[in-house]
């Protein structure tokens, strides 16, 4: 999916080199196409938050889970602070959405709602097959999408 936002917009840079992860160019197409539309705002901010949610997503029926995404700048550059995937858990009025897969950068801790503390060797492969995902609901138009700074 490639970036064009329909505007002239300087890609601000996102540090990636450093993370245990890899970040495809197509999740930062993505960040930077929401930062494009609230460019007068980068400047300003210290933070952003972006949250994709699908309007239909349920205990009940299901749905793509919600996802939010937290960049912190550091001087000029944005820094991954973190990557939350939340689920449903329990069952009718007792479900509760929490965290199901959460890749915390900020604190270099990465964990399955299920399986606990990622390893260092399944780490990179856990975020490969949520990045992917993630990615094919996006370019099917699954989520609406809001971004928040600080």
């Amino acid at each position: 999916m490639p970036f064009n936002s329909g505007k002239q917009f300087m890609r601000p840079d996102i540090h990636i080199a450093n993370l245990p992860v890899t970040v495809s160019s197509d999740l930062l197409n993505v960040l930077w196409f929401h930062m494009a539309e609230h460019q007068q705002a980068l400047n300003e901010v210290s933070g952003i938050t972006y949250n994709f949610r699908d309007p239909d997503y349920s205990p009940e029926y299901g749905g793509y889970h919600p996802v939010e995404i937290r960049l912190d700048k550091r001087g000029h550059t944005w820094h991954f602070a973190y990557v939350t995937d939340f689920a449903y858990v329990g069952v009718g009025a007792y479900a509760e959405l929490v965290k199901e897969l959460d890749f915390d950068f900020s604190c270099q801790v990465f964990s399955h709602n299920a399986f606990g503390l990622l390893s260092e060797k399944s780490l990179n492969e856990w975020f490969q097959l949520w990045q992917e995902n993630f990615l094919n609901y996006y370019a099917q138009q699954s989520y609406t999408v809001s971004v928040s700074f600080d």
